[in-house]
């Protein structure tokens, strides 16, 4: 039984169900008066019935990942801001007053406060009961790699959005990176300028004191920074109405490019946008300057959606269908040779249909 137990273990299946139960049998035996005796020969034997138990068996499993996922998803939807200030904000000058450093705290207590996304909080019940939501259509390492012309021509895509940090820049830097770069720029050809943005859950926002980060990003990349009070998975009206609808008469028509499942993913799927996900451009030394717990959360919705395990597998087989794009089969948006930023090669298919 030990080692039938041990067995159970590693191959995760459950016992279900056991039985006990007796066989008696009957053997004759001589006597040495020569008469004949019926012995009793009990035996006892164990029936043990095995299969995989349903999710109502094994609700513990459940009630770990819902666990992991609430609390995955509560984080995320802490900005940076929630747990790192400037440091002017506490390193005060020997000749201010204690009266003007308590102003001063009070001041950074409230921005703590208003930087929480709000929106994302009142979305996680939609997320923990459709995690799919955060299952991209398009998974590619930079925005580099995107078919951006076939994007247009076949997928009915006519604007597209950005995140901003490392989708197109290294954590809180304003010049485009390396390896973003020709992406922008076949995107920008693409679509026109005027129908490429950046949608921020800290530039343009409220967190952004009269949007002086928003405009000199604009003055950097010479891209526009949509204004939103909703952070990202909600403004959508601020998207639709910064495009127009005579460029966009509905969200489909919008793509939403970003390295954050949990809210630049989340945000185009529940509104039927395409979807393209992109891994962090900057890693080490490059990426200091980003949040430590952001880094750490990024990581880990990463593994848990791409790794080979039964609930990322079950989450990606259900990614949400676009209402023109079907699948790589039907159009690749995915260049799959980039030599120093320029794509050279489509992926097969990409010409066809």
């Amino acid at each position: 039984m030990r080692h039938f137990l041990r067995r159970y273990e590693m191959s995760q299946y459950s016992i279900i169900e056991i039985r006990t139960y007796v066989v008696r049998t009957y053997a004759p035996i001589k006597m040495r008066n020569g008469q004949e005796r019926v012995r009793h020969l009990d035996s006892q034997h164990t029936k043990t019935m095995i299969a995989r138990p349903s999710s109502r068996q094994r609700p513990h499993r459940y009630r770990s990942s819902f666990i992991f996922l609430l609390v995955l998803t509560v984080s995320t939807f802490l900005p940076s801001t929630a747990f790192t200030t400037p440091t002017s904000s506490f390193v005060q000058s020997s000749t201010l007053k204690s009266v003007a450093t308590s102003k001063r705290r009070r001041v950074s207590s409230l921005e703590m406060v208003q930087s929480l996304n709000t929106k994302a909080l009142l979305s996680l019940g939609s997320i923990i009961r459709r995690p799919y939501l955060a299952s991209p259509h398009v998974s590619v390492a930079t925005i580099s790699e995107v078919n951006y012309e076939a994007m247009r021509e076949k997928c009915g895509i006519k604007a597209i959005i950005f995140d901003k940090d490392n989708t197109l820049t290294a954590p809180y830097e304003n010049t485009i990176h390396p390896l973003a770069s020709s992406g922008l720029e076949s995107a920008i050809q693409t679509f026109g300028r005027s129908n490429v943005a950046i949608l921020s859950n800290s530039a343009g926002t409220a967190d952004d004191p009269g949007y002086k980060d928003a405009t000199e990003i604009e003055k950097a990349m010479n891209i526009q920074v949509i204004r939103h009070d909703e952070k990202k998975p909600g403004g959508l009206k601020e998207v639709m109405d910064h495009f127009g609808t005579d460029v966009i008469t509905e969200p489909s028509q919008l793509c939403m490019v970003g390295d954050r499942l949990l809210t630049d993913i989340v945000f185009g799927n529940l509104y039927g946008m395409l979807t393209v996900h992109t891994l962090p451009l900057c890693s080490g030394k490059e990426n200091k300057k980003d949040n430590k717990i952001a880094n750490v959360i990024r990581t880990v919705e990463n593994k848990a959606l791409y790794a080979n395990w039964v609930g990322g597998r079950a989450v990606r087989k259900r990614t949400l269908e676009h209402k023109v794009w079907k699948g790589e089969e039907d159009c690749s948006l995915i260049l799959v040779d980039v030599d120093d930023g320029d794509a050279t090669e489509e992926k097969k298919g990409g010409e066809e249909n």
